[in-house]
């Protein structure tokens, strides 16, 4: 069963502002890492293909085919 919005800790929605991004991504050891995108979890991950802007906010976008062969 799923969760509301309401009932999950506040890091979990809050979001980070792009100086937060940064400075947690400066923190690693290796900045060669490849950084990647997730939305359920770290279950799978998807390369970042661009960065871009809509809406006031900063968005990773992934832009690889999910239509089957």
């Amino acid at each position: 069963m799923k969760k509301n919005h309401d009932e999950q800790p506040e890091w979990i929605t809050r979001g980070k502002s792009i100086h937060q991004l940064i400075k947690e991504l400066q923190s690693f050891d290796a900045p060669e890492l490849e950084v990647r995108i997730s939305i359920n979890g770290g279950k799978s991950h998807r390369a970042i293909s661009l960065v871009g802007k809509k809406d006031g906010c900063c968005l990773l976008l992934n832009f690889e085919d999910d239509s089957p062969d």
